[in-house]
């Protein structure tokens, strides 16, 4: 287990800025998820922590320690890829064993049986052990290039979006089965995924990176329910947070769309009366039928099983709202909606920033 930091890690690729100044703390035992957009920056702060690119400027320490000088073998950090970096002509168990056969850091071969055992134990795959990795399905051979991190038992698991070649169904299990063994092991996991799904829900801390930059930290509850800006609150949830141009008129939501709804009277909205504002409501939190709503047209319906996701045309606003399985509405139909004014987001239309979190 280990404790990592990065103070103010700059890299860059020529011309290019990959991380921006970028601070992040990851506690001894804890499941981080570095979530965000391909090219955001996750697989390359994964690689400098583990020391395979050298930051251009600012420092990475892994239990206090300045390992800036430290190569990728000495930080004794263990990475799992999306591809598997399995060697095909090689059995599980060869493949289990050959990390800790390392001249670096040689075990014994009762040692070696022994973590092998364990760790095909741990990941149900005891019956895999003498097959070829080539005659593996793509779970399995998943499995085992998690296998061959674990017996090396490394301070930190570094973990690059190793589910995403996955059908969903078998993503859905090994997100469970990864979050039971980090539990397990009490082991410091760092995934980075652009999944929000899997950041939510195996993540005990998620970061949020926005091209180079670290846009919010918190958990999974604090990332959904109070987004820093409008990025965060559109990427993560599925469907994402409703983003509405207008202004505050009156105590109320004026958008730009032409309808009018209420907002939550603590003085707070008044106070920005007339000023370009976001309004952010999650689709849950919207309610069809409301009395005294404005009016939608129902643009599409999408069943989910046990709800619906409805998209609403407001003027030249489109909307998304959560609906129960039983309820009953046509395309084109006219329908009237409100929302919950306590669970509305106010953003700087300008800046995107969060009103709640700006200065």
């Amino acid at each position: 287990m280990a404790h990592i930091e990065l103070r103010s890690v700059t890299k860059k690729f020529g011309s290019t800025v990959a991380l921006r100044d970028l601070d992040l703390t990851i506690e001894d035992g804890q499941f981080f998820v570095l979530l965000g957009e391909t090219g955001a920056g996750k697989t390359t702060t994964l690689r400098v922590i583990a020391g395979l690119d050298r930051p251009t400027s600012g420092q990475v320490f892994i239990d206090g320690v300045d390992v800036a000088d430290w190569g990728a073998a000495e930080r004794d950090v263990a990475l799992v890829l999306q591809q598997y970096s399995l060697y095909p002509r090689y059995t599980v168990r060869e493949n289990l064993e050959f990390p800790l056969k390392s001249r670096i850091r040689p075990h014994s071969k009762e040692e070696i049986a022994t973590r092998v055992d364990r760790a095909a134990k741990t990941l149900r795959i005891e019956h895999l052990l003498d097959r070829k990795t080539d005659r593996l399905s793509g779970g399995e051979m998943q499995r085992v290039s998690i296998g061959r991190a674990i017996v090396r038992k490394p301070r930190v698991f570094l973990m690059d979006e190793p589910l995403s070649a996955l059908d969903a169904k078998l993503r859905e299990s090994l997100r469970t089965e990864l979050k039971s063994l980090q539990m397990t092991l009490g082991a410091t996991f760092l995934f980075v995924t652009h999944d929000q799904v899997e950041a939510m829900s195996m993540g005990d801390r998620v970061g949020v990176l926005n091209e180079g930059r670290l846009v919010q930290v918190g958990t999974p509850q604090e990332i959904y329910n109070d987004p820093h800006d409008t990025f965060v609150a559109g990427f993560v949830g599925s469907p994402p947070m409703n983003l509405i141009e207008g202004e505050v008129t009156g105590g109320q939501a004026s958008a730009r769309a032409g309808f009018a709804l209420p907002l939550a009277a603590n003085g707070k909205a008044e106070a920005l009366a007339g000023r370009p504002v976001t309004f952010g409501i999650r689709p849950e939190d919207i309610v069809l039928g409301s009395q005294d709503g404005a009016e939608a047209r129902v643009h599409d319906v999408e069943n989910h099983g046990v709800e619906k996701i409805v998209t609403l045309q407001a003027g030249d606003s489109i909307l998304r709202a959560t609906a129960p399985a039983s309820t009953r509405l046509s395309i084109d139909e006219t329908v009237s909606f409100g929302w919950d004014p306590a669970r509305v987001v106010l953003f700087d239309t300008g800046s995107g920033k969060s009103l709640r979190h700006s200065a």
